[in-house]
C-alpha cells in the first residue's frame, strides 16, 4: 500500500488547539530545560540551544498569539542571541545557573540556531523581535559547517529570511553553501545519499525542497521530493501507519519496527511534508503530515499515544512495551510542531 495514499484513509482527529502548559512548566526566565523526569523538569541538566531553537520556532509559528507567547518568544530569543558569539560560532549547553558549559562551534546547534533565528526574523509578530533575530542571524550566517545536518538546519533559516528579503545577500550565500554540503546522489543499495538513515533525515529533504524553490533550482526541488517519497515508503508500517527509524538508524534491508523511536523524527517528517505541500500544492503531501500526527495519537508500532492533549507534553520515546514516560523539551516541542502543521493543513 502506498504510504501517502493510505494516509488519506486514516481517520482525521478533531481540531485540537495546542496546550503550552508543559512547555511553560519547562521554561524559566533563561530558557527551556532540556530534560524531565516524568513531567518534572530536571534542573540539573540545564538548557541547550537545540531545544530553545525548536521552542522559538514553535511559539513564533503559533497563529493564535497571546502576551504569554510574546514573553516566551522574548525569553527564547534572548537565549539564542547570547548563544551566538561575536564571531558567529554558537554555544549549545548552559548550566542551570546560566553559565555556558561548552565552547562555541558549528555543530548541529549552530544550524538549529540559524534556522530558528531566520524563522523569527521573518515571522515574529513584534518588529523588535524580528530586528533582534535578524542581527543574531547575520552574525551566525557568517559561518559555515561541514556537517550535513547542521547545514540543512541552517539552510532552512536562510530560506525564511529570503522569503521576506530577496535581496539578503548573506542569507543567499549561506543557503548556496549549505546546499552544497547536502548529498543527493544514491549511495549503495538504496535511493538515499547516505549509507544509513540516521536522525533528522527528513530535514535533508526539506532543505533541498525549500532551498531549491527559493533559488529557482527545480532539480534540487525534484530531488528533495524524491528523497522524501523514499523516506515515507521506507518508514511505512503495517496498515500504512508510520514506523519511524529508531535511534540506532536504519540501513538497506532493515525492516521495522525499530526502536527507540523519537518524536523529533515524526516532527521532521511533518515539517518536510508541509514544505512539500506548500511547494507543490499536491494534496498527497498532506497525507504525510497526517500520518506524522497520527503517530502521536497512537497510530504507531506500539499503539500508544505519544502526546498529552491536556498539558501539551510529548513523550520521550516509543518502545516495544509502550512509551518512555519522561516528557522532555525535545519531544514536547516535536508534538506541538507536528500539531501546528496538522491544524494548518486541516488534518487534525
Amino acid at each position: 500500500m502506498n504510504t501517502l495514499a493510505s494516509a488519506l484513509a486514516l481517520p482525521v482527529a478533531s481540531a485540537l488547539a495546542p496546550s503550552f502548559r508543559h512547555l511553560r512548566r519547562m521554561t524559566t526566565g533563561i530558557g527551556v530545560f532540556e530534560h524531565a523526569l516524568n513531567d518534572v523538569p530536571r534542573v540539573e541538566h540545564g538548557y541547550c540551544v537545540d531545544d530553545v531553537a525548536r521552542a522559538l520556532t514553535v511559539v513564533v509559528r503559533e497563529p493564535d498569539q497571546t502576551p504569554e507567547l510574546a514573553q516566551l518568544t522574548d525569553t527564547y530569543l534572548s537565549f539564542l542571541e547570547a548563544a551566538v558569539a561575536p564571531d558567529g560560532l554558537v554555544h549549545n549547553r548552559m548550566d542551570a545557573d546560566g553559565q555556558w558549559a561548552d565552547e562555541a562551534t558549528v555543530g548541529d546547534w549552530w544550524g538549529r540556531a540559524v534556522g530558528a533565528l531566520g524563522f523569527a526574523a521573518a515571522h515574529s509578530v513584534l518588529p523588535f523581535h524580528r530586528t533582534r533575530a535578524m542581527y543574531a542571524f547575520l552574525r551566525a550566517a557568517a559561518r559555515r559547517s561541514p556537517d550535513v545536518r547542521a547545514s540543512a538546519f541552517a539552510a532552512l533559516g536562510a530560506v525564511e529570511v529570503l522569503s521576506v528579503r530577496s535581496d539578503a545577500d548573506a542569507a543567499r550565500a549561506l543557503l548556496v553553501a549549505c546546499l552544497d554540503v547536502i548529498p543527493t546522489a544514491p549511495l549503495g543499495a538504496w535511493d538515499w545519499p547516505e549509507a544509513r538513515l540516521r536522525y533528522a533525515n527528513a530535514t535533508l529533504c526539506e532543505a533541498l525542497i525549500a532551498g531549491g524553490g527559493v533559488l529557482g533550482r527545480r532539480d534540487l526541488v525534484a530531488r528533495g521530493l524524491a528523497l522524501l517519497s523514499f523516506l515515507l515508503r521506507t518508514e511505512e508500517g503495517p496498515g500504512g501507519r508510520l514506523s519511524l527509524t529508531g535511534s540506532a538508524g536504519r540501513g538497506p534491508g532493515e525492516s521495522g519496527p525499530l526502536w527507540d523511536q523519537q518524536a523529533i523524527e515524526a516532527a521532521a517528517l511533518a515539517d518536510a511534508c508541509a514544505r512539500a505541500f506548500h511547494e507543490t500544492l499536491d494534496p498527497l503531501w498532506r497525507g504525510g503530515v497526517q500520518i506524522a500526527w497520527a503517530w502521536f495519537l497512537g497510530e504507531n508500532d506500539s499503539a500508544t499515544p505519544m502526546y498529552d492533549p491536556v498539558t501539551g507534553a510529548g513523550f520521550d520515546g516509543l518502545e516495544p512495551a509502550g512509551r518512555n514516560a519522561n516528557r522532555g523539551a525535545e519531544s514536547t516541542l516535536a508534538a506541538l510542531d507536528t500539531l501546528q502543521h496538522a491544524r494548518a493543513l486541516g488534518v487534525a
